[in-house]
């Protein structure tokens, strides 16, 4: 599961994996002033968003219910199930066509735009897409010619503005590395459908990538060993066209007392003993912490209670988001990750609240869910408990946020799919458009600009909300900035899995 995958709009909206709670931190209010952004080497990238009125707050992105696997929030999680941007009116967002996958007989696709990427920050929260059915046939396609610029990631070297980021990679691989290891990855990959797909080469794949990545001393020149290679296999995404949705996580930080007092009096809870032995159906969130969520004393998790936080809503974000780091009142710090549920499919809250017409899907922002909460705290005891899946911790004595390989997850280079669809552990490249943070920037909404990028990542994680093989979340650290990133990340894109090329597997690379 991810870490606090703030898919935080699977709080608004069932898509993230686990997405996290990413946006379950608040952003700081933007404006309408748009800026161009340049863009990062991406297959494509404008995507402009018409703000339609309001002042957006920000957003925090949540993973719906963590899976056993992550412990991280998704940002657009939380926003569309309860807190993505904070803004009043949610401007309409039009995003680029994803590039079509290339027939195997065809021409090879256009160049694609060098254009940097327009984006208006104020404008940019988190509104997660409406799920889709997956489309028949497999999740991943292999291109027969590789989109021209695909593959050029600036963040690894510290190039055109990025901060360098290569031994984090180098890494994460490793961390790959080691799952593809274990008896895990041996029954993982068993049956694996996908042709060509297999432990053997994508662990060959990473063994050598890391070469690659040790070795060459600029962007281009990874791109062009990569591309001359490695065979590229795009996920078929949403529409079998390869348009993948996009989210963050991150794993959110939040005050808690060890001991309950008037100030602090809503628990995370530890996995009861006998769970798995629990009669089916699983009580039921009210069943077990009362519609106000203070009524615990009276079922199960009396004596389980591991911690205490001050708000409700925020006790229920790290159960979306499957993890947390705690500021005790004392001083010291906690760590805590998913230890299980109860059996019930996972609810979002967000979209509870465009059911019953109290937003639009399109004004839906994870910063305006948290402004109604808010506004309106007796709505929590209406709109929580149609979520009836509950979530067990385990304190983690600080370790970093695991993903459902059972590896950390690392910042911005690894990514929650549907594991059910996509071969563990493996290196990917994302194409999408990710917000950075700009210290200096004045205005609110120059703060977080978005960049059309090129990224290279792990698939190591998976989410209770990311479903299909047009779904993917990524994984943006943690604190406060990592979680208003996370908030803003809800862009389409295109997802592709990069494998060493038959005759490089027979020379022994």
């Amino acid at each position: 599961m991810k870490a606090w995958s703030m898919r935080a709009f699977a709080l608004l909206l069932p898509m993230a994996a686990v997405a996290g709670v990413a946006q379950a931190c608040l952003q700081s209010p933007l404006d309408s002033s748009k800026n161009a952004v340049k863009a990062d080497g991406a297959v494509s990238a404008q995507a402009e968003r018409q703000r339609s009125g309001r002042t957006q707050a920000g957003a925090i992105s949540t993973k719906p219910s963590a899976s056993p696997a992550t412990q991280a929030v998704p940002a657009q999680t939380i926003a569309q199930a309860s807190v993505p941007s904070a803004s009043g009116s949610k401007p309409k967002v039009t995003v680029p066509p994803p590039t079509p996958l290339p027939s195997t007989a065809a021409t090879p696709p256009a160049p694609a735009s060098n254009a940097p990427a327009v984006t208006d920050p104020a404008a940019s929260s988190p509104v997660k897409p409406v799920e889709k059915a997956a489309p028949a046939g497999p999740a991943l396609r292999r291109l027969a010619a590789v989109p021209a610029g695909l593959g050029l990631d600036n963040q690894i070297f510290g190039s055109a503005g990025m901060k360098r980021d290569r031994d984090a990679l180098i890494q994460a691989v490793d961390y790959s590395l080691d799952y593809l290891a274990t008896d895990k990855a041996v029954d993982a990959y068993a049956n694996y459908p996908i042709e060509g797909v297999s432990r053997d080469r994508v662990r060959r794949s990473l063994q050598r990538f890391k070469q690659l990545l040790q070795s060459k001393n600029s962007a281009q020149a990874l791109q062009a060993a990569v591309r001359q290679e490695f065979d590229f296999y795009q996920a078929t995404g949403t529409d079998g066209q390869g348009n993948v949705d996009f989210t963050g996580y991150f794993t959110p930080t939040y005050a808690a007392s060890r001991e309950a007092t008037g100030d602090y009096r809503y628990p995370l809870y530890a996995k009861p003993g006998d769970l798995e032995s629990w009669p089916q159906p699983h009580p039921d969130r009210i069943a077990l912490e009362g519609k106000d969520g203070l009524k615990s004393a009276a079922g199960p998790l009396n004596g389980l209670e591991l911690v205490w936080l001050k708000s409700r809503l925020e006790a229920f974000l790290v159960q979306v988001q499957g993890s947390a780091r705690l500021q005790i009142t004392d001083g010291s710090t906690m760590s805590v990750g998913y230890a299980g549920r109860t059996n019930y499919p996972y609810v979002s809250v967000g979209k509870e609240l465009v059911n019953d017409g109290i937003f639009s899907l399109e004004e839906l922002t994870l910063p305006l869910m948290l402004e109604h909460f808010r506004r309106n705290p007796q709505a929590l005891s209406e709109y929580l408990p149609r979520n009836p899946r509950f979530v067990f911790f385990k304190k983690t004595d600080g370790a970093p946020p695991m993903g459902s390989i059972a590896q950390p997850v690392t910042a911005d280079r690894s990514i929650a799919t549907d594991k059910s669809l996509m071969p563990p552990g493996a290196l990917t490249l994302i194409s999408t458009q990710i917000p950075y943070a700009n210290p200096g920037a004045v205005l609110s909404s120059r703060r977080y600009p978005k960049r059309s990028v090129n990224r290279f990542a792990l698939d190591q994680d998976t989410g209770g909300a990311i479903k299909g093989a047009g779904r993917a979340d990524i994984f943006l650290g943690s604190g406060p900035v990592a979680g208003d990133r996370a908030g803003l990340v809800n862009d389409a894109g295109q997802l592709y899995y990069l494998l060493l090329k038959d005759g490089l597997l027979k020379d022994g690379r």
